[in-house]
């Protein structure tokens, strides 16, 4: 009887299909109310030497139909894991799906824009860390001790380490310091990177991106500069006859100074570039202050250069009508698939800004 029992057990543990079929399988036979329970509650009943025969046969059942189970339990677990595999499977040689394409961002865009444009007129990429010290910030930059610029209210000071006045980097300038305290004329550089104020509105977030350039020679002049300017932002912004106005202005690090406008028209309540008669203010200029460069090792009786500083957040703006410049670090997908570009799209002044 206890082998027909056994067969028939190995029978409905084999023909389970799944866990929950399996679970039944186990109570109909070991639960507390199972079949080989109830032969155990029989022993009692029995003579020593039969309790003694019949209680081994029941153990030795009892064991072999719980391997069982326990067998089964890891084929179906191991068969769920694979069917959920292969269901959940992507095949990565498959062509990108269009609704699953990632985009460049507009700033990483814009950035590679002025590379390609500046890198035509000679100038090289240099880079410097986002923590500064106050020398390299602020004094070798011609601040002087209470300038406005060293306020708390507008930098992020560092807790004080004893040595030095350590601080988040307010412009890219500090890799101008940088640069001329590490190599000698003729120079020609600019310093794309993230800067960091306090400050934060429609036009202003805590954290933003500007872009410099440094020119250092025996012969550099404003005339230069203006040339330089005007072919990049004629370049940059695809308008042929832009128009740039040079107003002076004041700089602690370059004399003279000059802020640049360029040509446009709000008529409407729409901005448009170009030579409309109005004007809009873009960056920031001059030749670089003899302090400067003594206060970086080179010898300002001997050169002379320009430099020049602009907000990539705030041209990408203008160039692809983008109204609110905190939307370009809230990391919505949606604003991204918008204004973002197809990853192939690589600038160049060969084939194209964008295309």
């Amino acid at each position: 009887m206890l082998d027909a029992l056994k067969d028939e057990l190995l029978s409905q543990v084999n023909a389970a299909g799944d866990l929950a079929a399996l679970e039944e399988v186990r109570v109909t036979a070991l639960g507390k109310k199972g079949r080989i329970t109830g032969f155990m509650k029989e022993l009692g009943g029995l003579s020593p030497d039969e309790r003694r025969e019949r209680g081994q046969q029941l153990n030795a059942l009892k064991d072999e139909i719980g391997a069982a189970i326990d067998a089964r339990k890891a084929d179906l677990a191991r068969a769920h894991l694979e069917a959920r595999l292969k269901a959940e499977r992507i095949d990565v040689t498959l062509p990108v799906r269009p609704e699953t394409e990632g985009r460049i961002h507009p700033i990483s865009q814009t950035i590679d824009e002025m590379v390609a444009i500046f890198a035509e007129m000679g100038f090289s990429v240099a880079e410097g860390p986002d923590v500064e010290d106050d020398f390299h910030n602020f004094t070798a930059l011609n601040f002087p001790p209470g300038h406005p610029a060293r306020d708390m209210h507008d930098t992020f000071y560092l807790p004080d380490n004893g040595d030095k006045k350590m601080l988040l980097r307010t412009h890219t300038s500090p890799v101008q310091v940088r640069t001329m305290l590490n190599k000698k004329p003729p120079i020609r550089i600019i310093a794309p990177g993230r800067t960091y104020r306090s400050d934060y509105d429609m036009t202003h977030t805590p954290m933003f991106h500007q872009i410099e350039g440094l020119v250092i020679d025996e012969a550099t002049n404003m005339g230069h500069l203006k040339g330089c300017l005007i072919e990049f932002c004629r370049a940059f912004f695809d308008v042929d006859d832009l128009p740039l106005r040079f107003r002076p202005s004041f700089f602690p690090f370059t004399e003279p100074s000059a802020e640049v406008d360029i040509g446009c028209s709000r008529k409407g309540g729409e901005l448009k570039l170009g030579n409309y008669g109005d004007w809009l203010e873009i960056l920031g200029c001059g030749m670089v202050h003899p302090n400067v460069l003594e206060a970086c090792g080179i010898d300002s009786t001997k050169y002379q250069g320009f430099a020049f500083g602009m907000g990539i957040e705030r041209v990408a703006m203008l160039k692809y009508g983008i109204p609110d410049l905190r939307t370009f670090f809230e990391a919505d997908l949606r604003w991204l698939k918008h204004y973002g570009f197809v990853p192939l799209d690589v600038p160049s002044m060969a084939q194209g800004l964008t295309r």
